[in-house]
């Protein structure tokens, strides 16, 4: 065997070994399973246990005269820090308590109000007719696509849903690539770390989880406000020129506003 084949086996060999591992890799489950917590749905992404969609059932609890002042909701939208004529996308909008609060800070831009409940696209679209609301458009989605155009969107609120989205890394795919580049993901979620917030455990996430799970899919954290009540505000970005994950081969299958 010529020298220069002898020493060039052994790097041969582990490039083969690396590639092997990454191809393993990208095949891996993206999602396992486990016995079911009573708020759960027996579904592990990225170590957190999935949790049950709240359904149409829950309207009026979305509607309640105190959400004001358990949540600051109005706050929370001065914080977003909206744009007249922004296009924003609120996933999992429920009856659109956020929508239509929402609305009037893009007069130029539009509310794209995703829903994966027929009920709740009746209630928002009952809600457009009654007040005339003209820059509030509802769109229905599934359980891994929010249906948005792409590359059109400025920013998406996601206000306590993602931790009940039933497939988080391809609805945020697809959630990545209807941004524009720069665009944000704002996540509001229950305090996990705070055992005083009055919500089962897994309608709430710790900033770490949230953080590792936008992460995986290319957003960067930009930061994290501490000016509500009960909910982090987390401020989520994609950056320039970036490309979505793509959803394994071997991922499994097994939202509240």
């Amino acid at each position: 065997m010529p020298l220069t084949y002898r020493l060039l086996l052994p790097l041969l060999l582990l490039l083969g070994l690396a590639s092997a591992s990454a191809e393993v890799a990208s095949t891996a489950p993206v999602y396992s399973t486990t016995r079911p917590s009573p708020d759960g749905i027996g579904k592990v992404y990225m170590g957190r246990e999935i949790a049950r969609v709240m359904s149409h059932e829950g309207a009026e609890w979305l509607e309640r005269d105190t959400r004001e002042a358990e949540e600051a909701p109005s706050k929370a939208i001065r914080l977003m820090g909206l744009k007249p004529g922004d296009v924003v996308a609120d996933i999992g909008a429920g009856t659109g308590y956020f929508s239509f609060r929402m609305a009037a800070k893009v007069p130029q831009g539009k509310v794209i109000s995703e829903e994966i409940d027929p009920d709740m696209i009746k209630d928002l679209q009952a809600t457009i007719h009654k007040t005339g609301i003209k820059n509030v458009e509802p769109v229905i989605g599934t359980e891994t696509d929010p249906k948005l155009p792409e590359g059109t969107v400025d920013v998406v609120l996601m206000v306590d849903a993602y931790h009940e989205f039933d497939h988080p890394r391809e609805m945020m795919n697809a959630i990545v690539k209807a941004l524009k580049p720069g665009g944000r993901v704002i996540d509001l979620e229950y305090r996990a770390e705070d055992p005083n917030v009055p919500i089962k455990p897994h309608h709430k996430m710790t900033e770490v989880q949230a953080t590792k799970e936008m992460t995986a899919v290319g957003l960067v954290h930009v930061k994290t406000l501490h000016d509500l009540p009960q909910q982090h505000f987390m401020v989520f970005q994609k950056p320039a020129g970036a490309r979505e994950t793509k959803p394994s081969a071997a991922t499994t299958s097994s939202r509240e506003q």
